[in-house]
């Protein structure tokens, strides 16, 4: 742990200069043209409280108080308007002084707005805006604050990688008082330094608050592709992988990411599985119930392409070894809310053709009690219920074939007839996975403004940059899809050999949308839901679109014939 702890607060250290820095350094800068020594002190040390808390606990905070996070958003972007305006304007600024006065008591007037605790609540606005460049250290907490699984050793390396971050903000403001206070000139024109500062305050909260930070940071990662590379490469060594696999995970933290070599004769006990889900092909039980047979639990939910594609290997395995003693249970846990419905779970474990038990983990209950940050996931629990073995994602398939092969001989089971015999795939898909909800939305090409939960007008640009998305007509983004009009389009530039897209229709009767691949109908190409370059979306599913014969980069088009349908998340492969 003191290890993640020095290297978060080394990756806090570095962020200065990646690209992520840019959209907030106006308001660093700013901290440098206040006379008062305090304001510095007080920005970094209200972004460190507020950086820490909200990374660890906004998730928490929006579920207890129903209050959402872009309203608390909205609220920091006021402020720092507000402070900016405050420098350009005396009035505004004897307001703000006036109102910190009250909150603050012993503050005094003179010094309300630009000193300690001026800096206090810029200081906190900027924790709660700010969208660090994580690399794999701070990734991992994230991924543990949003299943609500915060440990003290996940604040302590937040905590770390924020104070990381704050000394170069502390050296800029410090730094830049120093200049201004040793030059003459700048002297007799901080008052005008100020107000150019406010104006740019101004204009950069604007900016934030109609998304064009996002935009501009990926202007300027398109062109200079370079620019923050290997920042944070230090994080991937096998030792940070390692102490990476303990954050969070008391239960099992001594068998995560173990290959075959490394699994040691003590094991840990397996966490119980979580009453309260409902079961498929499976009345209930528990661990205990199956002392004697080895257990996999594969952990994932119906609509991942990465968990499809395990599928086959699951169900080969359930027939090979099932008289032998293997259980294989598989927990879904839902990634989108209309997986949370059991008949959609059913339908689909009908569809994948799954003989094995399926218990639904809704609350993420099962989850938790793992400590699992992944999907898929997989544990081998051995004849005793001690965790022996887990992997995480796709692939190693003959590896943790063979571990079920030991674990079953433990148990003494004969699979001497039994060869390994996994066939391989190469994965061709090098565009991201794209979300079309509010939520996650990060590659979005259109211009406009997104507009939440009502529909609105947007455009496609002439010229779409690869891995991005746009709209065109009438949609309605809401936090977790998109939805289309009819008549209205989606367009998508991608790099890869299959592009698979969650949707599902609300009228339950079917929608239709025809796909176009680089400007014409798709035909021959058109993946194994598409008829006549048709899709019917009539289920709440991912639909396999476009199937080419070597990956490619390509632009496809989606157009809308009816409304009713609900576009969530493209994957490509």
């Amino acid at each position: 742990m003191l290890l993640l702890i020095a290297f978060a607060f080394i990756a806090g250290i570095v962020t200065i200069l990646s690209p992520c820095i840019l959209p907030v350094l106006p308001f660093i800068l700013s901290g440098s043209t206040s006379e008062d020594k305090a304001r510095p002190w007080g920005v970094v040390l209200g972004f460190v409280a507020s950086f820490t808390f909200f990374t660890l606990f906004l998730t928490t905070l929006v579920k207890l108080t129903g209050v959402s996070a872009d309203v608390l958003r909205y609220a920091s972007i006021t402020i720092l308007f507000l402070f900016g305006l405050s420098l350009i304007v005396p009035q505004v600024q004897l307001l703000l002084e006036k109102a910190f006065t009250m909150v603050a008591g012993k503050v005094p007037n003179t010094a309300a707005s630009t000193g300690l605790f001026g800096g206090l609540l810029v200081g906190l606005s900027l924790g709660l805006l700010w969208t660090p460049c994580v690399g794999p250290i701070l990734a991992s907490v994230i991924s543990l604050a949003l299943t609500g699984s915060v440990t003290g050793g996940a604040v302590l390396i937040t905590l770390s990688y924020a104070l990381g971050t704050s000394i170069p903000m502390l050296v800029i403001m410090k730094g830049g008082q120093a200049i201004l206070q040793r030059n003459q000139w700048l002297v007799r024109n901080t008052a005008n330094i100020q107000k150019g500062f406010g104006v740019l305050m101004m204009i950069t909260a604007f900016a934030i608050f109609n998304n064009y930070d996002r935009k501009f940071q990926s202007y300027i990662l398109e062109a200079f592709p370079q620019y923050g590379v290997g920042l944070t490469s230090f994080e991937d060594s096998e030792v940070i992988k390692k102490e990476l696999d303990s954050i969070g995970s008391e239960s099992i933290d001594d068998m995560r990411g173990k290959s075959l070599d490394a699994v040691r004769d003590k094991s840990v006990k397996a966490p119980e599985i979580i009453p309260g889900g409902e079961w498929i092909n499976s009345e209930p039980f528990t661990i205990k119930d199956q002392q004697g047979k080895v257990v996999l639990i594969d952990f994932w939910t119906y609509s991942c392409i990465n968990c499809i594609r395990t599928l086959p290997y699951l169900k080969s395995w359930h027939e090979k070894y099932a008289s032998k003693g293997l259980v294989i249970l598989g927990v879904h846990a839902p990634e989108f809310e209309f997986e949370k419905n059991i008949n959609n779970v059913r339908d689909a474990v009908k569809g994948f053709e799954l003989k094995y038990p399926i218990v639904q983990d809704n609350n993420f209950e099962t989850w938790k009690a793992y400590r699992n940050r992944y999907w898929p996931a997989k544990y081998l629990i051995d004849k005793n219920g001690m965790v022996r073995y887990t992997h995480f994602g796709e692939g190693k398939y003959d590896e943790t074939e063979k571990m079920i092969q030991k674990l079953l001989s433990e148990a003494g089971s004969d699979i001497s007839d039994l060869d390994i015999n996994n066939p391989e795939y190469e994965l061709f898909g090098r565009t991201p996975e794209i979300y079309l909800g509010f939520k996650r939305m990060q590659l979005l090409a259109s211009p406009e403004k997104i507009v939440p939960n009502k529909f609105s007008e947007y455009s496609s640009p002439s010229s779409l940059v690869i891995n991005k998305f746009a709209l065109e007509s009438q949609w309605k983004i809401s936090e977790e899809y998109s939805e289309a009009e009819k008549g209205s389009s989606l367009y998508s530039r991608f790099s890869a050999k299959d592009v698979y897209l969650v949707m599902r229709s609300t009228n339950g009767e079917g929608s239709q949308v025809k796909v176009f691949l680089d400007g014409e109908e798709i035909g021959e190409n058109g993946g194994i839901d598409v008829i006549d370059s048709m899709i019917t979306v009539n289920e709440d599913r991912l639909y396999h679109i476009v199937e080419l014969d070597k990956p490619g980069t390509h632009t496809l088009k989606l157009e809308y014939q009816d409304g009713n349908i609900e576009s969530f998340a493209f994957t490509f492969g």
